[in-house]
C-alpha cells in the first residue's frame, strides 16, 4: 500500500479538547478549528516528509523511521520528535517537551485517520484523498 499522496482533511472530533490540553492560544485555536488542511505525504528512500498546508500555517516534518529530531510543533514550541511505524499503514509520532504528544497516522487506501492524544485528551480526524 502507498501512503504517499494529498489528503484532504473531512472530519474533525475533539479537536478543540486537545488544542486545549496543548496549551494552544485561543487566536491560533480558533483559526486551527476552522481550516480544512490538505496533508501531504512523500517518501524519497528512507526520508519521509509530511506536510500539512492550509490557508493559516503551514508545517513540515522531514525524519527517517525511529531517528529522533527537532521539531518546531504547530504550537510553537520546539519538542524532541520521533516517528516509528507499525504494519504497513501506520506511521507512530511521539513529541516529547513540556507535554507528551502521540500522533497516529492510519492509512486505509484513500482515507487517512489521525488520532492525536495528550494528558489523556483524544482528537480524530479524517482525510480523504485528493
Amino acid at each position: 500500500m502507498t501512503i504517499e499522496g494529498k489528503y484532504k482533511l473531512e472530519k474533525s472530533e475533539n479537536f478543540d479538547a486537545f488544542l486545549d490540553k496543548l496549551g494552544v492560544g485561543f487566536m491560533v485555536k480558533t483559526a486551527a478549528k476552522t481550516l480544512k488542511p490538505t496533508l501531504e505525504v512523500e517518501v524519497a528512500g528512507d526520508t519521509y516528509t509530511l506536510r500539512s498546508l492550509s490557508t493559516f500555517k503551514n508545517t513540515e516534518i522531514k525524519f527517517k523511521l525511529g531517528e529522533e529530531f527537532e521539531e518546531d510543533r504547530a504550537d510553537g514550541k520546539k519538542v524532541k520528535t520521533v516517528v516509528n511505524k507499525e504494519g504497513d499503514n501506520k506511521l507512530v509520532q511521539t513529541q516529547f517537551g513540556d507535554k507528551e504528544v502521540k500522533i497516529i497516522r492510519e492509512f486505509n487506501g484513500d482515507d487517512v485517520v489521525v488520532t492525536a492524544s495528550v494528558d489523556g485528551v483524544t482528537s480524530v480526524r479524517s482525510y480523504k484523498r485528493i
